[in-house]
């Protein structure tokens, strides 16, 4: 959409373009408002006064006795008809000079040529309006998001299979001695054990049960024992 619209805006600046270069260029009549294309006029000192462009008009108006011919520059010079670019006849002719450069005309009537009846036009390049600068043309829409790609699963890993176990590998007969030598640093000191806690607890206190109170038969036996004592203390004493 929005490259039609630029074909069509270009389209439209050319045709500006070429309506502005028809407005500009110009009809000339040969000879001017007093001449014509005839033997009275001095028509190359009335085409020096004039500024002739692409896209200028010239209009040969002529009677009955008289034609146009175009010819190239030697042939110009020399007033030679024999190969015409272009002959005209009818009385009006309108040339269109449409690009710069230089064109001859004649009359192809025998004897006009060298009689002054030619005529040199040099037309120059007309001036091209420089058309404003094209702004960008904003779409309407704008264009749409693409949606998110989803990010592809990693490939599946194929287990490795497990190591084989290794069989030990059989001992010598012959057990071979140690070469190596003890190492010479002191060895670390053991660190200090802390004391070791009883690993059982004491057993509870358990009070002891009050002995029985002794009855009146127990304590007469003891004095008697206790007199009995002190009876045999004091006969030893005495027998000594």
């Amino acid at each position: 959409m929005a490259a039609a619209a630029l074909r069509a805006l270009a389209l439209l600046l050319a045709t500006a373009t070429l309506l502005i270069q028809t407005a500009r260029s110009a009809s000339f009549k040969v000879g001017g408002s007093t001449g014509g294309w005839d033997l009275n006029t001095n028509l190359n000192g009335w085409a020096s006064a004039q500024t002739f462009t692409s896209g200028d008009t010239l209009t040969f108006s002529y009677d009955s006795m008289h034609s146009v011919v175009e010819v190239t520059k030697p042939n110009y010079d020399a007033c030679q008809i024999n190969n015409p670019i272009g002959t005209f006849t009818g009385g009006n002719t309108v040339i269109t000079l449409k690009s710069p450069g230089k064109r001859y005309f004649t009359c192809g009537t025998a004897g006009h040529c060298s009689s002054g009846m030619k005529l040199e036009i040099d037309t120059v390049a007309a001036a091209v309006a420089t058309p404003p600068p094209v702004a960008p043309v904003t779409p309407s829409t704008p264009p749409p998001t693409p949606p998110p790609q989803r990010p592809k699963p990693p490939p599946a890993k194929t287990p490795s299979p497990p190591p084989k176990a290794q069989s030990p590998k059989p001992h010598s007969h012959s057990p071979k001695s140690s070469s190596v030598a003890p190492s010479t640093s002191p060895s670390s000191s053991p660190s200090p054990l802390a004391p070791a806690s009883p690993s059982l607890a004491p057993p509870p206190f358990v009070a002891a049960a009050p002995a029985p109170q002794p009855s009146a038969a127990d304590n007469v036996g003891r004095k008697a024992k206790v007199a009995l004592g002190f009876g045999l203390v004091v006969f030893m004493l005495f027998d000594f």
